[in-house]
């Protein structure tokens, strides 16, 4: 995957989705008694023979065994006859796709002259959705990290030092305020901040809130902002959106086509709540499926029916 064509693939999918040419699928998203939570999203697009779904969730569990929590796999399906095409990674899909439109997010809502951002979490998803921010927004320079244990992230320093200023953040609430953008995505257990703490001209990517139950903002934080979403019936449903559900919000897609047209002033506060589009799946998964056809990659694998 390289990461410009996952942002075409990405912005093709919040497209498709402003102009319904896609169609999302209800979100299955269940606890299991094994203590992981287990869901599925999936959509299609009609005019592009387009079908299939992503399996995924959160296992807690396997961290225990130096494994990773997050778990995900791809399919995609002959909308003609219903025979597998192809099964991938999701993973990767996921932690590529959700950064890419973490980076749509930016470009389209966060101030252009934005230097500070503050990143809740060092995890994979914190990592690349710093990485996308570096890339598209020029004059970030500057970093502040809160960890979920209060300690460095030596790692995650080590990761961004040579393309920035980074610091380990002991206050949460000061380095919010003291930041164009604050980036959250941990897995979602409770508010990480203070409402009072975000500034005018803020601008939030949160990631973490993916399912009923889960949040990262605290009360307030959605009342003041310019909210943005990926999809509106599933923000309410698994998002940050849940907690505020009658919030006024702008599908992202609808940004993007020219449908609804916003003017950010220098004082608002933006908040992009990215709870994950089927289509962004699908679009990264049929170019890696194109890719793989051409360059002679992956194991082709007989079905009998």
């Amino acid at each position: 995957m390289r990461p410009a064509d996952v942002m075409n693939a990405v912005r093709e999918a919040f497209v498709l989705h402003s102009q319904r040419e896609g169609r999302v699928f209800p979100v299955v998203r269940e606890p299991l008694v094994t203590g992981g939570i287990f869901g599925i999203k999936s959509g299609d697009v009609q005019s592009q023979g387009l079908l299939g779904f992503k399996a995924a969730g959160f296992w807690p569990g396997n961290r225990k065994l130096a494994g990773e929590p997050h778990q995900a796999t791809v399919m995609l399906i002959d909308p003609a006859t219903g025979r597998p095409v192809c099964l991938i990674d999701g993973n990767a899909i996921t932690t590529m796709r959700t950064g890419a439109a973490g980076a749509l997010g930016l470009k389209t809502l966060a101030r252009a002259d934005s230097t500070r951002v503050c990143v809740f979490g060092t995890g994979v998803q914190a990592t690349i959705q710093l990485r996308f921010a570096l890339e598209h927004l020029a004059a970030l320079d500057q970093v502040q990290y809160v960890t979920y244990n209060g300690e460095r992230d030596l790692k995650f320093e080590v990761e961004f030092s040579q393309r920035c200023e980074v610091s380990h953040a002991t206050d949460r609430d000061e380095a919010v305020a003291a930041s164009d953008v604050v980036v959250t995505a941990t897995p979602g257990a409770g508010a990480l901040f203070d409402a009072d703490a975000v500034q005018p001209g803020t601008h939030l990517n949160c990631v973490g809130a993916d399912t009923k139950g889960k949040r990262e903002l605290p009360d307030g934080v959605l009342l003041r902002a310019k909210l943005v979403v990926d999809d509106r019936e599933q923000a309410m449903q698994i998002g940050e959106m849940q907690w505020a559900p009658h919030t006024a919000a702008i599908e992202l897609g609808d940004l993007l086509t020219g449908k609804t047209v916003f003017h950010r002033q220098a004082t608002d506060i933006t908040l992009f709540d990215m709870t994950g589009l089927a289509l962004q799946d699908l679009t990264v998964a049929r170019l890696l499926y194109r890719r793989a056809v051409d360059e002679g990659v992956g194991s082709s694998i007989p079905w009998p029916w």
